[in-house]
């Protein structure tokens, strides 16, 4: 399951809780104290006094029997939630979204829950109701400290509904009887005005549209209860802009990775069981690491950075999507404000099984572990949503060293220190919303954001990436759901691979390259732009400094077209 983090709400029951003021005029005001609303939107309560004895002293003590204020006067300052006309997002500024058969960007269906009747599915219940890291903050920061917070973490696909509306009472009747469906097309146009390889100026079209289906086997079978099936086949096609460019890392245009121009690559092919009363869930089948490691909906709203970091993307032991793998994950919430995830992935190279339907033609070279822990906590009383996320992966497969790119293998056979080796892997993931705008929900607002990545250079030819950069909401006063982001990357070359350039380039060998290889920086920005349910139009614009890592290519900028439809 992605990284949805969100919780249980508090209970809608009736909480009893006793306090003591020496005014009963006060209680509206103790209220707001202990939910961290302001007086105005205390429950009144009906006190009853009694007296007691202190110290000599008598003491009016309040009995009052508060009730759990409704979900919408828990929610943030009014003023930070603002909708404009003909919103989709409802009064309480919490969506429906995301709902089964919704895809969110480079991540999953919402699964069911354990519990059928729980009042939110979509994300585990943590195993100790208490608060990690964040019972360590003040209690003016920590939105935790005394509820529980209802908050998906997502960007959806496109809007909050679908272009075919009349589908729905057919979608409803399927998904009553254990069976959700999404369908998809995005759409990447970008073109090179400036820099880039000479004679290459024009433009590249690339396309996929997507199947994905979860099977809920609770509602099929009771026995089968916690237990879903989920599926995903995606058509690609076009041809990339990055060859435009000489670049041979970084891909510029996300919809054309791995599987090429394939008419039905088999991405996902996966059985989950959540168990322990919702707080455990495994997954074991086929599956791209970059749905549930190194991710985020933030992230993924970037054309470049999407589905994980570059740096981590081209390295075999981190499958990335639509690269499928077999494999298995545990996920837990050990507290209410943190999650760890544990897995085993079996490693084969990046090119084997292009059509993701050959499972007999991989060659599994290893085996990946990785493992990631997350904080994400709610700070203010606006209930700003943090994802602080800390990862580590080990891959067992021993890769050649990277010191022979540019060599021939009778010049590093006599060289000291040259062998293979396994690989590591670790990454940074930080963002932040920093204020809130047009609802209670976690993308309802603008956000900060920061990473980085380092994996073993003697494996891999990118051994280093620092990200940077912000995502943001509701620039224009109308339109309260478009966002506008910036992203800034930066790649390192490994080490290993340069200095096997450099001394090619002493000894008067070819490299392969225009070049020894350094960095390159890539600045990346979109503005989304929410045009009906169930369609996202998304201008993009690219500059890349050092093109092929290299000095000796020209800067290029690019604009381009992002659509997406949720048919």
């Amino acid at each position: 399951m992605s990284r949805f983090f969100s919780s249980r709400v508090a209970r809608r029951a009736a909480s009893s809780r006793t306090f003591s003021t020496r005014n009963a005029g006060c209680n509206s005001l103790a209220l707001a104290a202990l939910w961290h609303i302001p007086a105005a939107f205390a429950a009144p309560a009906a006190p009853q006094a009694t007296t007691a004895a202190t110290s000599n002293t008598a003491v009016t003590v309040v009995h009052a029997t508060a009730t759990a204020p409704d979900t919408e006067q828990l929610g943030p300052d009014p003023a930070a939630i603002k909708r404009p006309a003909n919103s989709p997002i409802p009064p309480s500024g919490v969506p429906a979204l995301p709902t089964t058969g919704v895809s969110p960007f480079g991540m999953l269906p919402i699964v069911p829950s354990e519990i059928k009747h729980s009042f939110h599915q979509i994300e585990l219940d943590a195993i100790t109701k208490g608060e990690g890291p964040s019972a360590l903050l003040p209690a003016s920061l920590d939105a935790q400290r005394n509820k529980d917070l209802d908050d998906p973490y997502y960007v959806p696909t496109a809007g909050t509904g679908h272009l075919v509306e009349p589908l729905m009472p057919f979608r409803n009747r399927l998904k009553d009887k254990g069976f959700s469906f999404s369908l998809s097309y995005k759409g990447e146009w970008m073109g090179l005005f400036a820099g880039g390889l000479p004679n290459e100026h024009g433009n590249s079209y690339v396309h996929e549209l997507t199947l994905q289906g979860v099977f809920d086997l609770g509602k099929m079978a009771p026995s089968l209860n916690g237990w879903s099936v989920h599926t995903l086949v995606m058509e690609r096609a076009g041809k990339a802009y990055q060859g435009r460019v000489g670049e041979q890392f970084v891909a510029l245009q996300e919809v054309y990775t791995l599987s090429g121009n394939v008419a039905a690559h088999l991405v996902d092919m996966y059985a989950e069981k959540k168990f322990r009363n919702n707080t455990m869930d495994l997954i074991f089948g086929r599956m791209s690491l970059t749905h549930v490691y190194a991710t985020s909906p933030l992230l993924c709203s970037f054309q470049v950075t999407c589905s994980a970091p570059v740096a981590l993307k081209q390295n075999p032991g981190f499958s990335v999507y639509p690269k499928a793998t077999w494999g298995a994950r545990l996920r837990f919430r050990p507290t209410r404000d943190t999650a760890v995830q544990v897995g085993a992935y079996s490693v084969s190279a990046l090119s084997d099984n292009p059509s993701g339907w050959a499972w007999g033609a991989e060659n599994a070279t290893g085996l990946s572990l990785p493992i990631e822990f997350t904080w994400a906590p709610f700070l203010t009383r606006n209930r700003l949503p943090g994802h602080y996320v800390i990862g580590y992966a080990h891959d067992t497969t021993r890769y050649a060293d990277k010191i022979g790119t540019a060599l021939p293998a009778a010049v590093t056979s006599n060289m000291p220190g040259v062998h293979s080796g396994p690989s590591d892997m670790f990454w940074l993931e930080t963002d932040q919303m920093v204020y809130r705008l047009g609802g209670r929900n976690q993308m309802a607002g603008g956000y900060l954001m920061a990473g980085y990545v380092h994996v073993t250079p003697r494996a891999v030819n990118v051994s280093d990436q620092v990200y940077g950069g912000f995502s943001l909401v509701g620039l224009i006063p109308t339109r309260t759901t478009d966002r506008f982001g910036v992203l800034y990357s930066w790649y390192k070359v490994s080490d290993r691979r340069r200095e096997s350039q450099m001394i090619a380039q002493d000894m008067g060998l070819p490299l392969g390259v225009r070049g020894v290889q350094n960095d390159s920086h890539v600045i990346e920005a979109y503005y989304g732009i929410d045009v009906l349910p169930g369609l996202l139009i998304q201008p993009e614009f690219q500059y890349m400094i050092h093109p092929g890592e290299t000095h000796n290519i020209p800067n290029s900028a690019a604009m381009g077209l992002k659509v997406i439809a949720n048919l």
